[in-house]
């Protein structure tokens, strides 16, 4: 090295330098199957929902307004997983957690109080109407975003 010279090594230089690790897309790869899956169970949440509380609310509200809540959990994490990011991924998982626990919950209640409920939710017995995914989906959703977060870190 002569004396008018710098010691450059390549990691210095901007076209050498590594490139960032881009963000672990949420939606994409089984992600893509959570967001189809929960966009499907948004849709038809809210729309029973809608329709119940239009034509017959006084018939069995409770049932009615949880079919909604559930339509808007559903909602938000379907926007989690689209938007990406790793505060979308934990609010997800948070979702993913409710929902789970109040499947549960609603579940065990159906069960144990049938007369608590004159009609069906979303989350009645585990989901049992739906094919048990509303039992087996935020399971699914937070095995997913807890990977995710592995792959981010």
């Amino acid at each position: 090295m002569t004396s008018g010279e710098t010691d450059v090594s390549d990691t210095d230089r901007p076209e050498v330098a590594a490139d960032p690790k881009p963000a672990f897309e949420l939606g994409t790869g089984p992600g893509r199957v959570l967001v189809w899956f929960y966009g499907v169970f948004t849709v038809a949440a809210a729309s029973r929902s809608i329709v119940q509380m239009i034509v017959d609310f006084d018939r069995a509200p409770l049932a009615y307004v949880l079919s909604a809540v559930a339509a808007v959990v559903y909602g938000f994490i379907t926007y989690s997983l689209v938007r990406g990011g790793e505060k979308a991924r934990r609010a997800a998982l948070v979702c993913c957690a409710a929902e789970l626990l109040g499947v549960l919950v609603v579940g065990a209640w159906t069960l144990a109080e049938p007369t608590a409920f004159p009609d069906a939710t979303v989350w009645s017995d585990f989901g049992m109407g739906y094919l048990f995914i509303p039992v087996i989906l935020p399971v699914t959703g937070m095995l997913w975003l807890r990977r995710a977060k592995t792959v981010t870190i």
